[in-house]
């Protein structure tokens, strides 16, 4: 669930380290200038084109999360952003024209709107417009892909699932032309036992169709299968059970949870962390993908490798928070929620304090007595990953649920 999303990022193949040095910066990609004067109601200071609606949802519903009630301004910039079609674009510079065939809407951007806008509560019919249009771009195999149309990969398929449960949707019974689940699709892109990495979720098959395990397709994979959103708690898996179970169609949505929680805790046992797969930067933490980690793993039970996690975030990831600004927040944010832990006092800094300083200035935020739940929320606390998650724009474009920092899968100027 992340900071991911670009109408052109990578699919990084994740490859897990050994050791991941404390307090080590992941290595950054610069953000490109912005060209004009950015919308007072946005989040972040940095160029929204590539991650602007995502970052804004995943910031809206972290203060939600927390009980503070958003700028009506920021609510209403994201709203703006919708197409006539329902979908979302990452960015409109000039919301009041019309989307054409030249406008990029994703998947990515969609389903994070769908998350905040249900939870945020009275915008039902912008959501169902979003829902829609998901809906009638479910590839075949009941998966999605960055782009309508763009081959399945399993950071889109699980933020999608997340934003069907936030409005309130069955996903097993969100079939596609084909009859095809999106828990059908996830199943498909689960690394078989007898592979290495077995259990684990690749992003995407490559081009002989091999499945390679991917951390931050895992984490959203686990989210996914277990029908959750960038929010959510603790859970449970059940003991005994097989943790890896391969695909087909016996494959269950429980065996995508037990399977990737399993790999995830294998990955974060010596150090309490990821390592990024950015060229480059292998032998660097990647903060991001440790944040959706911490999420899948609470909630899929695994409560012990969660809090080791959650233990290395609140020692490391300051610095990196403060230099990736506001979509970083919040998943820092979700990971601390679903473990239980207070936000505003995480390793000593106060995240909703943080968050709220990328947003509109002069709001004067508040603490609702009684957040808005969103549908999910009412049965157990809370929704859920993040995504964008790596692909290009081109052939099939995904993190978060779940970039190490949306920033990070943003393309090089």
């Amino acid at each position: 669930m992340k900071i991911r999303r670009s109408a052109a990022v990578l699919a990084a193949t994740a490859v897990i380290g050994a050791t991941c040095a404390a307090g080590a910066l992941a290595a950054e990609s610069p953000s490109p200038s912005p060209s004009k004067e950015l919308p007072t109601g946005l989040f972040g200071s940095a160029d929204p084109t590539y991650d602007g609606v995502w970052r804004q949802s995943v910031a809206l519903l972290a203060q939600h999360t927390v009980g503070v009630q958003p700028a009506p301004e920021a609510v209403g910039w994201l709203v703006g952003q919708q197409c006539e079609s329902g979908a979302f674009a990452p960015y409109r510079a000039n919301a009041g024209a019309k989307c054409d065939a030249k406008t990029l809407v994703d998947t990515n951007s969609t389903a994070a709107a769908v998350q905040a806008l249900e939870a945020l509560g009275g915008h039902g019919a912008a959501a169902d417009k979003a829902v829609a249009w998901l809906k009638s771009v479910q590839n075949k195999d009941g998966g999605w892909g960055y782009a309508a149309g763009g081959a399945s990969d399993t950071n889109s398929t699980s933020v999608v699932i997340g934003a069907l449960v936030a409005a309130g949707e069955q996903p097993q019974d969100v079939l596609s032309e084909g009859g095809e689940s999106p828990y059908q699709a996830l199943g498909t892109l689960a690394v078989p036992c007898d592979e290495d990495g077995g259990g684990a979720f690749a992003f995407q098959p490559d081009k002989k169709g091999k499945l390679a395990a991917n951390a931050d397709a895992t984490a959203a994979g686990v989210l996914g299968s277990l029908g959750k959103g960038f929010v959510t708690k603790s859970g449970k898996t059940a003991a005994g059970d097989p943790v890896c179970a391969d695909g087909g169609d016996k494959f269950t949505p429980e065996d995508g949870a037990r399977g990737g929680s399993a790999y995830l805790a294998s990955a974060v046992a010596k150090d309490g962390c990821l390592k990024s797969a950015l060229a480059g930067a292998e032998d660097q933490p990647d903060h991001g993908n440790t944040a959706d980690a911490v999420v899948a793993l609470a909630a899929a039970g695994r409560t012990t490798e969660a809090g080791k996690s959650l233990a290395w975030l609140e020692k490391n990831s300051s610095d990196w928070a403060a230099q990736s600004g506001p979509a970083a927040y919040a998943q820092l944010i979700f990971a601390a929620h679903a473990t239980g832990t207070d936000p505003r006092d995480f390793g000593g800094v106060d995240l909703v304090k943080q968050l709220g300083a990328t947003g509109p200035k002069g709001w004067n935020a508040t603490v609702t007595e009684t957040a808005v739940p969103s549908k999910e929320q009412d049965e157990d606390g809370g929704v859920s990953v993040w995504w964008i998650i790596g692909v290009g724009l081109v052939g099939g474009m995904g993190v978060g649920f779940l970039i190490s920092s949306r920033n990070k899968k943003q393309p090089k100027p």
